[in-house]
Protein backbone atom coordinates (compact mmCIF):
# COMPACT_ATOMS: atom_id res chain seq x y z
CA UNK A 1 0.00 0.00 0.00
CA UNK A 2 2.86 2.43 0.89
CA UNK A 3 4.75 1.35 -2.63
CA UNK A 4 1.03 2.44 -4.46
CA UNK A 5 0.88 5.66 -2.48
CA UNK A 6 4.68 6.45 -3.00
CA UNK A 7 4.60 5.57 -7.07
CA UNK A 8 1.52 7.87 -6.90
CA UNK A 9 3.28 10.53 -5.80
CA UNK A 10 6.62 10.77 -8.17
CA UNK A 11 3.90 10.39 -10.64
CA UNK A 12 2.35 13.45 -9.97
CA UNK A 13 5.40 14.70 -9.22
CA UNK A 14 7.04 13.91 -12.59
CA UNK A 15 3.80 15.26 -14.36
CA UNK A 16 3.71 18.20 -12.51
CA UNK A 17 7.34 19.08 -12.93
CA UNK A 18 6.80 18.67 -17.17
CA UNK A 19 4.18 21.02 -16.76
CA UNK A 20 6.11 23.74 -15.51
CA UNK A 21 7.76 26.49 -17.76
CA UNK A 22 11.35 27.00 -17.04
CA UNK A 23 12.95 28.53 -13.79
CA UNK A 24 13.34 32.49 -14.85
CA UNK A 25 12.21 36.06 -14.05
CA UNK A 26 8.47 36.63 -14.60
CA UNK A 27 8.10 39.84 -17.03
CA UNK A 28 6.08 42.34 -15.61
CA UNK A 29 3.23 42.70 -18.19
CA UNK A 30 1.35 46.05 -18.64
CA UNK A 31 -0.67 47.96 -21.40
CA UNK A 32 1.45 49.81 -24.18
CA UNK A 33 3.89 52.52 -23.39
CA UNK A 34 5.08 55.41 -25.10
CA UNK A 35 8.63 54.25 -26.92
CA UNK A 36 11.86 55.98 -25.70
CA UNK A 37 13.68 58.32 -28.64
CA UNK A 38 16.95 59.79 -28.19
CA UNK A 39 17.57 62.07 -30.38
CA UNK A 40 21.38 62.77 -30.06
CA UNK A 41 23.14 59.33 -28.99
CA UNK A 42 24.96 57.25 -31.25
CA UNK A 43 23.03 54.66 -32.99
CA UNK A 44 24.31 50.61 -32.80
CA UNK A 45 22.93 48.61 -35.41
CA UNK A 46 21.67 44.72 -34.65
CA UNK A 47 24.30 41.94 -35.56
CA UNK A 48 21.74 39.82 -37.80
CA UNK A 49 24.12 37.12 -37.58
CA UNK A 50 25.35 36.53 -34.16
CA UNK A 51 21.16 38.04 -32.27
CA UNK A 52 18.61 35.35 -31.85
CA UNK A 53 15.79 34.93 -29.50
CA UNK A 54 15.18 31.18 -28.24
CA UNK A 55 12.13 29.95 -26.62
CA UNK A 56 10.26 27.15 -24.60
CA UNK A 57 6.90 25.80 -24.65
CA UNK A 58 5.96 23.03 -22.10
CA UNK A 59 3.64 20.54 -21.80
CA UNK A 60 2.90 17.62 -19.34
CA UNK A 61 4.37 15.30 -21.12
CA UNK A 62 6.99 17.27 -22.23
CA UNK A 63 8.82 20.68 -23.99
CA UNK A 64 9.66 22.05 -27.27
CA UNK A 65 12.36 24.03 -28.23
CA UNK A 66 13.04 26.57 -30.75
CA UNK A 67 14.44 30.10 -32.34
CA UNK A 68 14.41 33.29 -33.90
CA UNK A 69 16.19 35.56 -35.94
CA UNK A 70 16.07 39.17 -36.43
CA UNK A 71 14.95 41.14 -39.30
CA UNK A 72 16.24 44.31 -38.39
CA UNK A 73 17.20 46.27 -35.33
CA UNK A 74 19.07 49.54 -33.78
CA UNK A 75 19.88 50.56 -30.86
CA UNK A 76 20.37 54.00 -28.96
CA UNK A 77 23.35 55.01 -26.68
CA UNK A 78 23.83 58.50 -24.86
CA UNK A 79 26.64 58.62 -22.45
CA UNK A 80 27.42 55.24 -22.39
CA UNK A 81 23.95 53.97 -21.75
CA UNK A 82 21.66 52.29 -23.35
CA UNK A 83 18.62 54.50 -24.10
CA UNK A 84 16.75 53.43 -26.69
CA UNK A 85 15.69 50.61 -29.14
CA UNK A 86 13.80 48.76 -31.85
CA UNK A 87 13.94 45.38 -33.39
CA UNK A 88 12.24 43.20 -36.17
CA UNK A 89 11.60 39.42 -35.08
CA UNK A 90 11.27 37.06 -38.59
CA UNK A 91 8.48 35.03 -37.26
CA UNK A 92 9.52 33.11 -40.14
CA UNK A 93 13.04 31.93 -39.64
CA UNK A 94 11.86 29.66 -36.69
CA UNK A 95 13.70 26.62 -35.84
CA UNK A 96 12.97 23.53 -33.80
CA UNK A 97 16.21 23.12 -31.17
CA UNK A 98 14.29 19.91 -30.02
CA UNK A 99 16.77 17.15 -29.33
CA UNK A 100 14.23 14.57 -31.20
CA UNK A 101 13.80 16.16 -34.25
CA UNK A 102 11.01 13.43 -35.56
CA UNK A 103 8.61 15.88 -35.62
CA UNK A 104 10.43 19.17 -36.13
CA UNK A 105 8.54 19.93 -39.44
CA UNK A 106 5.10 18.96 -38.55
CA UNK A 107 5.38 20.80 -35.18
CA UNK A 108 7.00 24.03 -36.79
CA UNK A 109 4.02 23.92 -39.32
CA UNK A 110 1.32 24.35 -36.37
CA UNK A 111 3.27 27.31 -34.80
CA UNK A 112 3.18 29.64 -37.69
CA UNK A 113 -0.32 28.27 -38.88
CA UNK A 114 -3.09 30.59 -37.04
CA UNK A 115 -3.58 28.44 -34.11
CA UNK A 116 -0.35 30.14 -32.96
CA UNK A 117 1.68 32.76 -34.71
CA UNK A 118 -0.79 32.82 -38.38
CA UNK A 119 3.30 33.95 -39.89
CA UNK A 120 1.44 34.43 -43.53
CA UNK A 121 -0.67 37.15 -42.13
CA UNK A 122 1.99 38.45 -39.42
CA UNK A 123 5.67 37.93 -40.82
CA UNK A 124 7.07 39.53 -38.16
CA UNK A 125 7.26 40.72 -34.13
CA UNK A 126 8.63 43.87 -33.00
CA UNK A 127 9.66 44.85 -29.78
CA UNK A 128 10.54 48.45 -28.67
CA UNK A 129 12.47 49.77 -26.03
CA UNK A 130 10.05 52.23 -23.90
CA UNK A 131 12.62 52.87 -20.96
CA UNK A 132 15.72 51.38 -19.32
CA UNK A 133 16.56 51.48 -15.71
CA UNK A 134 19.44 50.16 -13.85
CA UNK A 135 18.87 46.89 -11.60
CA UNK A 136 18.62 47.43 -8.07
CA UNK A 137 18.97 43.60 -6.42
CA UNK A 138 17.40 45.77 -3.12
CA UNK A 139 14.05 46.23 -5.53
CA UNK A 140 13.70 43.10 -7.46
CA UNK A 141 15.46 39.79 -7.56
CA UNK A 142 16.13 38.54 -10.41
CA UNK A 143 17.62 34.80 -11.50
CA UNK A 144 19.34 36.33 -14.33
CA UNK A 145 23.26 36.21 -13.29
CA UNK A 146 24.84 39.54 -13.24
CA UNK A 147 21.96 41.16 -14.22
CA UNK A 148 22.58 45.17 -14.92
CA UNK A 149 19.47 46.72 -16.07
CA UNK A 150 15.38 46.55 -16.15
CA UNK A 151 14.45 46.97 -19.61
CA UNK A 152 10.66 47.79 -20.88
CA UNK A 153 9.67 47.52 -23.86
CA UNK A 154 6.52 47.28 -26.05
CA UNK A 155 5.84 43.31 -27.40
CA UNK A 156 4.05 43.07 -30.49
CA UNK A 157 2.78 39.32 -31.56
CA UNK A 158 -0.06 39.23 -34.74
CA UNK A 159 -2.15 41.97 -33.76
CA UNK A 160 -1.41 42.56 -30.04
CA UNK A 161 0.84 45.10 -28.11
CA UNK A 162 1.70 44.92 -24.95
CA UNK A 163 4.46 46.47 -22.05
CA UNK A 164 6.75 44.19 -20.81
CA UNK A 165 9.80 44.55 -18.49
CA UNK A 166 12.44 42.16 -17.33
CA UNK A 167 16.02 42.08 -15.79
CA UNK A 168 18.72 41.98 -18.62
CA UNK A 169 22.85 41.95 -18.78
CA UNK A 170 23.62 45.14 -21.11
CA UNK A 171 27.33 45.02 -21.87
CA UNK A 172 28.21 48.53 -23.59
CA UNK A 173 31.44 49.27 -25.38
CA UNK A 174 32.86 51.99 -27.40
CA UNK A 175 32.18 49.87 -30.72
CA UNK A 176 29.39 47.40 -29.66
CA UNK A 177 27.21 46.18 -27.39
CA UNK A 178 25.88 42.83 -25.96
CA UNK A 179 22.63 42.07 -24.15
CA UNK A 180 21.04 38.66 -22.63
CA UNK A 181 17.87 37.78 -20.56
CA UNK A 182 15.73 35.09 -19.40
CA UNK A 183 12.68 35.83 -18.91
CA UNK A 184 8.74 34.24 -19.04
CA UNK A 185 5.89 35.59 -20.63
CA UNK A 186 2.06 34.42 -20.73
CA UNK A 187 1.16 34.19 -24.20
CA UNK A 188 -2.31 34.21 -23.66
CA UNK A 189 -2.17 38.06 -22.81
CA UNK A 190 -1.09 38.82 -27.00
CA UNK A 191 -4.05 36.18 -28.04
CA UNK A 192 -1.69 33.32 -28.41
CA UNK A 193 -4.64 30.66 -26.67
CA UNK A 194 -4.43 27.63 -28.20
CA UNK A 195 -4.16 24.84 -26.16
CA UNK A 196 -4.83 26.63 -23.16
CA UNK A 197 -6.93 24.60 -21.40
CA UNK A 198 -6.24 22.20 -18.28
CA UNK A 199 -9.07 19.65 -19.32
CA UNK A 200 -7.32 18.83 -22.45
CA UNK A 201 -4.81 16.44 -20.61
CA UNK A 202 -2.04 15.64 -22.38
CA UNK A 203 -2.60 18.33 -25.07
CA UNK A 204 -2.28 21.09 -22.73
CA UNK A 205 0.20 23.99 -23.22
CA UNK A 206 1.40 25.63 -21.00
CA UNK A 207 0.17 29.92 -21.36
CA UNK A 208 3.94 30.27 -19.85
CA UNK A 209 6.68 30.75 -22.56
CA UNK A 210 10.46 31.23 -21.80
CA UNK A 211 12.30 34.10 -23.82
CA UNK A 212 15.83 34.09 -23.96
CA UNK A 213 17.42 37.10 -25.71
CA UNK A 214 21.14 37.13 -26.85
CA UNK A 215 21.84 40.25 -28.71
CA UNK A 216 24.75 42.42 -30.55
CA UNK A 217 24.69 45.52 -31.90
CA UNK A 218 27.93 47.28 -33.43
CA UNK A 219 28.19 50.53 -33.67
CA UNK A 220 27.46 52.26 -37.16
Amino acid sequence: MKKTILLAGTVMFLFTACNQAPEADKAATTEKQEAAVTADGVTFAADLTASNVDFTGTKPTGKHTGAFKLQSGEVTVKDGKLTAGNFVINIGSMVITDADTAGASKLKGHLLSPDFFDAAKYGTATFEISGVEVYDSVKIKSLLAGATHIISGNLKLKDSTKNISFPAKVSVAENSITAVADFNIDRSQWGLSYGNDKSLGDRFIRPEVNLKLNIAANRK
